[in-house]
C-alpha cells in the first residue's frame, strides 16, 4: 500500500473512531437528560471531541439523536432476522422460538454493560412510549418493518391467530421485552434473591413461555 493510501486509511479509521465516540457520548447524554436536556457541548465533552465535529459528522442534534437510535436498532433487527433465518433453515420454527428471536437481541443488549446497553434501554423506552412527532416517526422508521415480519411469523405459528390479534400479541411481547431490558434489580429483590439479574437465559425462558400462552389465548378456536 502506498504512503498516501495508508494515510487515507488512517484518516478514515480516525473518523470512524470519532463518530463512534460521539454516538456513545450522545447515547449516554440523551438517556440521562432527554433530547431537549442534552446539549451538544456536553456530548462533545463526553466524547473528548470538538463540538464542531458533531455538526460536521451529523449536521444537527436531531440527526445525531436519530443516528444513536439507528445504530443500535439496525444491529438488533439484523440479529433478529438472522435468528429467524436460522430457525427456518433448521426447520425449527415454533411460536416460542419466534418470540425468543424477537426478545433475545434486545434483552441481552440491555444486560450488557460493555455495550452500553443500560443507556440504550432507557433511551429506547422513552422513544417507544413517546407520543411526540419525533418518537412516533423514529419508532415507525426503525421498527415497523421488523414488526411486520414478526407479526407474520406469529400468525404462521399460532393457528387461528388473525392479524389484529397478532398485532396485539406482538405489541404486548415488545412491552415485556423492553421491561426486561433494564437490569433494575427488582426481580432479584422481590424474589429474595431467587431470581438473579445475571441469569438472562432463565428470564427469557420464562418470558417466552408467558407470552406464548397469551398469544395462543388470543387465537380463535379452530373450527
Amino acid at each position: 500500500m502506498s504512503k498516501s493510501a495508508t494515510q487515507r486509511s488512517e484518516r478514515a479509521f480516525e473518523r470512524g473512531e470519532a463518530q463512534e465516540a460521539i454516538l456513545d457520548a450522545a447515547e449516554i447524554a440523551f438517556a440521562a437528560s432527554g433530547f431537549h436536556g442534552a446539549t451538544t457541548r456536553a456530548i462533545a465533552e463526553g466524547a473528548g471531541a470538538n463540538a464542531a465535529l458533531i455538526h460536521y459528522y451529523f449536521g444537527s442534534k436531531e440527526a445525531l439523536f436519530e443516528a444513536v437510535i439507528a445504530r443500535r436498532s439496525g444491529a438488533i433487527n439484523q440479529e433478529r432476522r438472522d435468528r429467524l433465518a436460522a430457525l427456518h433453515k433448521a426447520g425449527a420454527v415454533t411460536l416460542e422460538a419466534v418470540i425468543d428471536a424477537l426478545l433475545r437481541p434486545t434483552v441481552t443488549l440491555g444486560h450488557d454493560s460493555a455495550r452500553g446497553g443500560a443507556h440504550f434501554t432507557r433511551l429506547l423506552s422513552h422513544v417507544a412510549s413517546g407520543t411526540d412527532e419525533r418518537s412516533v416517526r423514529i419508532t415507525s422508521t426503525y421498527y415497523d418493518a421488523i414488526a411486520r415480519v414478526f407479526i407474520d411469523e406469529l400468525m404462521a405459528t399460532a393457528p387461528g391467530l388473525d392479524r389484529a390479534a397478532a398485532v396485539r400479541g406482538y405489541l404486548n411481547a415488545v412491552a415485556i421485552g423492553i421491561s426486561l431490558m433494564a437490569p433494575t434489580g427488582r426481580r432479584q429483590m422481590l424474589s429474595d434473591g431467587v431470581l438473579r439479574e445475571e441469569d438472562v437465559d432463565a428470564m427469557l425462558d420464562a418470558a417466552v413461555r408467558f407470552i406464548a400462552v397469551g398469544i395462543r389465548a388470543l387465537a380463535r378456536p379452530s373450527g
